[in-house]
Formats: C-alpha cells, sequence, structure tokens
C-alpha cells in the first residue's frame, strides 16, 4: 500500500504488457484471470503505452509481460519503464513482481526484464515465465497460478 494519508480496502494488482501478434496480450489475461479469483484484489490490464506513472504508484503489485523481440523486451515496455522510472524512484521498492516473456524460439528477452526489476527493486515472487507463442494449456493454467500467486503476496506486503 503505497498511497500515504487514505485508507485503502482494496489491494491494486497492475498488468502491463505489450503485444503485436497477441500471444502476450492472451498470457496477460490469463494472468488477470488468476488474480481475480482472490477476494478483496482488483486488477487493472493495460497495454504498455497506456499506462502511467500514477498507474505503478498506485498499485501494489505489478504483472509484466513482452514478447521477445530480438532478445530483449518490447520497446513499448522499455518506454513504460522510462517512463516511470524517476518519477517513482523510492517509492515502488519491493512492490511484489510477476514476468512473463512470449517468443518464438529465443526467450532471452527475460534478461532485460530481470535487469528492470533490480533497477526499481520490485521483489520478484515466480521465477519468468516463458511461453512459445501462444499459451498452450499448461502455460494457461501457469499465468492463472502466477497472478493467483501475484494477488496473495500484495494482500501480505499491504
Amino acid at each position: 500500500m503505497k498511497r500515504i494519508g487514505l485508507v485503502k480496502n482494496v489491494t491494486e494488482v497492475l498488468v502491463v504488457y505489450h503485444s503485436m501478434g497477441g500471444n502476450t496480450e492472451q498470457a496477460a489475461r490469463y494472468l488477470t484471470e488468476g488474480v481475480k479469483t482472490v477476494e478483496g484484489v482488483d486488477v487493472t490490464l493495460k497495454e504498455a503505452l497506456k499506462a502511467h506513472v500514477d498507474d505503478l504508484r498506485n498499485c501494489d503489485g505489478i504483472a509484466i509481460g513482452t514478447p521477445d523481440y530480438f532478445s530483449y523486451m518490447a520497446g513499448a515496455v522499455k518506454d513504460f519503464f522510462d517512463r516511470t522510472y524517476y518519477p517513482t524512484k523510492g517509492e515502488v521498492s519491493g512492490t511484489p513482481c510477476v514476468l512473463f516473456v512470449s517468443h518464438g524460439g529465443g526467450g532471452k528477452a527475460v534478461k532485460s526484464l530481470e535487469e528492470m526489476v533490480e533497477t526499481f527493486k520490485f521483489k520478484q515472487i515466480t521465477t519468468p515465465l516463458l511461453l512459445r507463442g501462444a499459451p498452450n494449456q499448461r502455460e494457461q493454467e501457469e499465468l492463472r497460478d502466477a497472478g493467483k500467486k501475484l494477488a496473495k503476496a500484495c494482500q501480505k506486503n499491504c
């Protein structure tokens, strides 16, 4: 809970993603389903270019998803980090975090995401989820489970 001076009854999870082909968006939606299974937790699903500083400030936990482009995160996700770092520096340390990456065979973009987690001092609560293409049935369940774990971690953190 980062809002000072306000009583907050609901835990907020932010799911930020970029998706051109639809695979990462599907993954984000499955993860969101998992968050929704935990009572008292609200979730906001936002494309990275539409997510703002206040979205990050007001969340109790964050999930970040990106396709793997040339072994790096999508530019839109990097843009989100660039726009939010200095305005939230020191305010978001310890925020529970889940990472997910869709790829066509590489999956190396996870390294760049993990570097951002370290820079922002988020607390990664699961190992990053690497998804080759569209999430299969097993991966869909892993995403839902990660969302549920994130929601519960946020409640403990508040």
